[in-house]
């Protein structure tokens, strides 16, 4: 029986470019060559859901990860220099940011570093809990908070590390917020490896001097030892970051349901009167027309045909029940989302400035005060403009219940038709005032508006409020009389104190909304700043020099590929050297304690003819090169392998290395001596190599070229991909007969179907007997089954 079960075969449309498995869960992300990103399941490779390439988003994806706990994707767009954060359950973008070039490599890392005082902080219940009212969900979009929320996910810390071009990385804790910008490394990015316990940082970069010049791969260690140090405060500081962060995207969710709630149909009435005002014959002003019709009940012939023909009883009744619904909708979305965002926000950035008192604990981490004072201020002023627009609200339903109440009685009246009595009741002189102050504001003809935005009036005042744009109020709130307002602008003291809020009586709610994103922004800024100034380069070593092929497959799927082994402390390298037929691999360890070598070392691996002659029988030396190998777990290497013998054909292999296998000899490793003034491939000849015969743990991969591999030691399998990019195979790695490995396989899938734990994929169930064999047949992508993730 050959080692590993295959599970899965599928010829795929299109050119796969990146793969990653699931932490937790026996799911598959893809992303192929037009952009489209792909999730899929183990038992047959069963499409779950695609995400199309997005012209807002972007088209060119350059790199995958998943968030440790599995329930987030994270992946990075080139041509828009975009990171999206995406929901395991449902093909939607939950978060997304901009950063300063293309990505190209992302790794998401979850700190293991245990202490009292962690674990303490880890255990409590967020205060926030319990003095912050719950926020309530998004009208009609209910799933969407929730979503929202999840972006938290768990309160210990976890890092997603981004490299790209001309030597950008940045590190984001939760995926959410930047808490590091690590500058002095050259080169683009191949790799990157975060220490668990946060000391160091190993990168691989491809150095590239001119256009013709052949780039240079080279290893750099950063010692990160500031967030190690101070990983409590790290820790604490980054979860408010992430606090503000999702409280930021529910605030800009609220704006975007207000504007939905607020409809088109609300500037009726300023393009009906605008087109009065250009075709009417008369000098009379459309004010002074209502106002007669007000006071003397009598219409000029062109409002008549204004009001009867072109605005009529019907149009009228309707437009006043839009106005209704849409701006008590509004306000409902103002007092109960905006303002409790709002609130939470501010207590958030309250907490952050008290920790940036505590200078002992995070004024090394760069937090500061003043920012966050100004940040503070900036929400304040925010709900100062949310309280206005529900003024402005309040007064317009007010305003417009009157004047639509008196104009459809006298609409009724020109028609002839029968006024209803509880219509037809003589009006106060109070109410004639109302009518007429209302005229009096919002019917009065603005030429200088005409040229701004094409019309004469406007009647409807809630609208510009929530246009996203930078020109000041068409009207804004009038604050003649106001005593507290002009009390402020008469005192040269209280103007400026730092205890008021500043108040924009000209701007848009969406103006001060992104002014304040912008200063809290910044006021995180400088966290990361500080943080990645500590960053410092400890070790710098030119591996060889890299290849001027004109294949375009990503550097993704080709060595170096890195691994950080929890339990040891130990930073992994793995990478071949030579272009030629007869490739070793070369694995090299760092400990992620930079001043400590003890453990570093250097080993070239070769892999003798285990195959016992079974494929080339007249080949008595035939050995084999390593085209890829990714770290099954901490203990095993996953290769893929390749005959090096001169005949046509040559059979791919999958095989496991032990580590225990290479490291026989501690001390051979050891016994290297790097010469720092050359490249690694120039001292090849020095590297102690140990040649290794696989005894069981490999499989020949029949009518297929294998060329790349993505495994998870979890979740224990593999996923090898063909060098034409569209041929897959799935294979269970660790299979032990067939009878316990169907039953296991049985309770797994009860387990997810059944299973009652939220975050588990409730997957459609799939029949594994038709699996169970040597392998699958080839399906087409048409014939795939989407399958569900209700959770």
């Amino acid at each position: 029986m050959p080692a590993f079960r295959q599970v899965g075969e599928k010829q795929l449309p299109q050119e796969i470019i990146f793969m990653a498995w699931s932490p937790k869960r026996d799911l598959i992300a893809l992303a192929n060559k037009v952009g489209e990103v792909l999730l899929h399941r183990l038992a047959n490779f069963q499409r779950v859901w695609s995400l199309p390439p997005n012209e807002n988003t972007g088209k060119e994806v350059t790199a995958l990860a998943w968030r440790p706990d599995g329930k987030i994707l994270a992946f990075g767009l080139a041509d828009t220099k975009r990171v999206i954060l995406c929901d395991v359950e449902k093909p939607e973008s939950l978060h997304s940011f901009s950063v300063d070039a293309p990505i190209t490599y992302m790794h998401w890392m979850e700190v293991t570093e245990e202490s009292s005082v962690l674990t303490s902080f880890y255990n409590a219940e967020d205060e926030s809990n319990l003095l912050l009212p719950k926020l309530p969900a998004l009208p009609k979009n209910e799933e969407k908070s929730d979503e929202i929320m999840k972006l938290l996910g768990d309160v210990r810390l976890n890092a997603l590390v981004l490299g790209g071009s001309s030597g950008f990385i940045e590190v984001y804790a939760y995926g959410m917020y930047k808490i590091a910008t690590v500058i002095g490394v050259a080169g683009s990015c191949l790799g990157l490896c975060f220490s668990s316990d946060l000391k160091s940082l190993s990168v691989i970069t491809e150095v590239q001097v001119s256009p013709d010049s052949v780039p240079e791969i080279t290893y750099f260690q950063l010692d990160t030892s500031l967030l190690s140090v101070y990983l409590p405060e790290v820790t604490r500081m980054a979860r408010k970051f992430t606090h503000i962060s999702t409280l930021l995207q529910y605030i800009k969710l609220s704006l975007t349901c207000m504007c939905e709630a607020w409809e088109e149909i609300l500037m009726q009435m300023d393009s009906r009167l605008t087109k009065f005002v250009q075709e009417k014959n008369t000098t009379t002003s459309v004010q002074d027309e209502f106002m007669q019709l007000l006071l003397w009940g009598k219409a000029s012939l062109e409002l008549q045909a204004l009001l009867m023909n072109q605005l009529t009883v019907k149009g009228l009744k309707k437009l006043g029940q839009s106005i209704e619904s849409s701006y008590s909708s509004i306000q409902k979305l103002v007092i109960s989302h905006l303002q409790s965002g709002s609130e939470a926000l501010l207590y958030h950035l309250s907490e952050l400035k008290g920790m940036a008192s505590w200078k002992q604990k995070y004024e090394s981490l760069g937090l500061d005060a003043a920012g966050i004072e100004d940040a503070i201020t900036a929400v304040g002023s925010f709900i100062l403009k949310a309280n206005e627009l529900l003024q402005v609200i309040d007064s317009s339903m007010k305003n417009f219940k009157a004047f639509f109440r008196w104009l459809y009685v006298a609409m009724l009246r020109m028609s002839e038709d029968h006024v209803l009595p509880e219509l037809n009741k003589v009006m106060t002189q109070k109410d004639i005032t109302f009518v007429a102050d209302f005229l009096t504001e919002h019917f009065n003809e603005a030429p200088e508006l005409y040229n701004r935005k094409g019309k004469y009036f406007n009647v409807e005042r809630v609208g510009q409020y929530l246009k996203d744009e930078d020109d000041d109020l068409v009207s804004p709130p009038n604050t003649e009389g106001n005593q507290w307002f002009n009390f402020l602008q008469n005192s040269t003291h209280l103007k400026e104190s730092p205890l008021l809020f500043p108040y924009y009586p000209q701007k848009s709610l969406h103006f001060v909304k992104r002014r304040m994103e912008g200063i809290i922004d910044q006021c995180l800024q400088k966290p990361a700043d500080v943080i990645g100034k500590s960053v410092h380069q400890a070790v710098c070593m030119p591996l060889y020099k890299g290849s001027k092929s004109e294949d375009s497959t990503p550097r993704l799927f080709k060595l170096p590929f890195m691994w950080n082994d929890k339990s040891s402390n130990l930073h992994y390298v793995l990478f071949t050297m030579l272009e030629s037929s007869l490739s070793k691999i070369y694995i090299l360890r760092r400990h992620t304690d930079v001043s400590r070598s003890a453990a570093n070392g250097l080993l070239a691996v070769d892999f003798g003819n285990f195959l016992n002659n079974s494929i080339n029988e007249s080949s008595d030396t035939s050995f084999y090169s390593c085209i890829d190998a990714h770290f099954y777990d901490d203990e095993t290497i996953t290769v893929v392998l390749k005959e090096n013998a001169e005949q046509e054909g040559k059979e791919r292999i999958l095989a496991q290395l032990p580590l225990s296998s290479v490291y026989v000899d501690e001390d051979q490793e050891r016994e290297f001596s790097l010469n720092s003034s050359k490249r690694l491939d120039e001292q090849s000849d020095d590297i102690p190599t140990r040649t290794i015969f696989l005894e069981s743990q490999w499989r020949v991969l029949e009518n297929m070229k294998a060329q790349y591999v993505a495994v998870n030691g979890i979740r224990k399998v593999s996923c090898v991909l063909s060098s034409n990019l569209r041929h897959v195979r799935v294979f269970e790695m660790d299979v032990e007969d067939d009878g316990e490995a169907e039953e296991e396989e049985e309770e797994e899938e009860t387990t997810q179907i059944v299973g009652g734990e939220h975050e588990e994929l409730n997957l459609s169930a799939v029949n594994h007997s038709s699996v169970c064999g040597g392998s699958a047949e080839l399906a087409d992508e048409t014939e795939e089954h989407e399958s569900s993730l209700d959770s």
